[in-house]
């Protein structure tokens, strides 16, 4: 999809317009493409203010981006104007281990952040799967997960406090390295998940914790997928918090024998993937206690004993991505939750889903929370079969929320779930985020267009 907009006017020397330019950021992770009228890279927060003040003077959209490794096109330029480059803006300005905090700007690669922390002693433990890459400021805007929330939390249970430049180049600031403030209505939670609709992250204090002692990881095979949902269920009941429990169905599984030539034994219906850290006494007294629920619901066992054998197991869930590809050329990736005792009740309604319309659906995910990452494979250039896809996924959401779940987990809405969203949000709190917005943003020049958002 192209678009074409009429100009804004900006400072020359603040704005590339050169067709390379244009090109690069005209797209996301979705591959949709929209062509901005220019691109900012902001160097510093005056150049952010500098930018969003003159968008402000011509009603132009300002539309911030990270690194654009968004799955629901979040940071695309829908409505034209101009697009604010955040990648440059990426000090690591203080990790402060007396107060355990870390500040940093937006354009900070999560990866990075991760290892300047450790080399403190200390973890920040949100991994989005793109983490190499991503951005802090992107992350914070889609209230980024990954596989260890299921102990640790999401993004946003480490937000401490954010800068931002408002729709009206007013700047907040609740960066204070408190404990405590009950002090009127805390705004930074607002700006967590709001996917860049009120206003331009340009820095973030976060929590940081002490890094646990030791890990270990465990895989499980089992013979029926019903099972390995009742095992997420005793193992999320039993008292023990792993650090990650992924799950993948007889679809991924396949896919990844296919690509990698992993060794998976006959019969494997899902696959569970366990890990748990802390001190070596805790690690050693979890793992047991994993062990012996795995096995009493028929599972297959295996314990990673060093860091090569933990790395080719992550190596098998990584794979599924890519894999996917052997099944169909074009993947609809979506990301829902469900409850957690849902798990399996929700795979096999999307596996009948699938057969209902003929094409195959492949899931794995974040078990120990209920996300499951659920891939649509179709053929865009095949008409009729791409349809039959498209109706698969609104069944899909109408499946998740009827099981007691949520249209997203991490990927937000953006653009692409906007025309799911009354199949779970009601017509009057749209109205109530868009009163907000309006509230942060007057004029609707800071990325207009998404989250069903005028």
């Amino acid at each position: 999809m192209l678009t074409m907009h009429p100009p804004c006017i900006l400072e020359p020397m603040k704005i590339e317009k050169s067709e390379c330019v244009i090109k690069s950021y005209s797209f996301d992770a979705t591959g949709i493409v929209f062509e901005p009228e220019g691109v900012v890279f902001a160097e510093s927060e005056k150049d952010v203010i500098d930018t969003v003040r003159h968008c402000l003077k011509t009603k132009t959209p300002v539309i911030p981006r990270g690194a654009g490794s968004g799955f629901t096109g979040g940071s695309l330029p829908v409505k034209g104007g101009i697009l604010l480059s955040l990648e440059r803006l990426n000090r690591i300005i203080d990790i402060d281990t007396k107060n355990m905090v870390a500040e940093v700007e937006a354009g900070v690669v999560t990866g990075e952040l991760r290892k300047s922390v450790e080399s403190f002693g200390f973890y920040y433990p949100p991994d989005p799967s793109s983490l190499e890459f991503s951005t802090i400021g992107g992350n914070i805007a889609e209230n980024a997960g990954g596989p260890r929330a299921v102990k640790y939390g999401v993004t946003g249970d480490y937000v401490l406090g954010i800068k931002a430049v408002l729709g009206t180049a007013e700047v907040i600031d609740t960066t204070k390295r408190l404990k405590k403030n009950v002090v009127g209505y805390n705004l930074t939670p607002l700006f967590v998940g709001s996917e860049g609709t009120l206003g331009v992250i340009t820095r973030a204090l976060l929590k940081i914790i002490p890094k646990p002692e030791t890990r270990r990881l465990i895989l499980s095979y089992f013979p029926e997928l019903t099972e390995a949902g009742k095992a997420v269920t005793e193992i999320m009941a039993s008292g023990i918090k792993p650090s990650a429990l992924e799950i993948m169905d007889r679809a991924s599984v396949e896919c990844v024998k296919r690509y990698k030539g992993f060794s998976i034994p006959q019969n494997t219906e899902a696959i569970l993937l366990i890990e748990v850290d802390g001190t070596k006494e805790e690690v050693r007294k979890y793992a047991r206690e994993i062990v012996k629920i795995l096995k009493a619901h028929s599972a297959k066992t295996k314990t990673a004993r060093n860091e090569k054998e933990e790395e080719e197991v992550w190596a098998l869930r990584r794979a599924i991505s890519p894999s996917l590809l052997h099944i169909a050329p074009t993947k609809i990736n979506e990301d829902v939750v469900v409850p957690v005792d849902k798990m399996a009740q929700a795979l096999d309604a999307f596996r009948k889903i699938g057969k209902l319309y003929g094409v195959p659906v492949v899931c794995f995910g974040h078990a120990g929370d209920g996300n499951i990452h659920v891939n649509v494979m179709t053929d865009e250039k095949d008409e009729r079969l791409f349809e039959r896809a498209k109706k698969a996924v609104r069944e899909i959401f109408i499946a998740t929320v009827a099981l007691g779940g949520s249209l997203s987990g991490e990927h937000g809405i953006g653009i692409t779930k906007e025309k799911f969203l009354p199949i779970q949000v009601k017509k009057e709190e749209i109205h109530l985020w868009r009163r907000i917005k309006k509230a942060f943003d007057p004029e609707n020049i800071i990325n207009p267009g998404k989250m069903g958002l005028i």
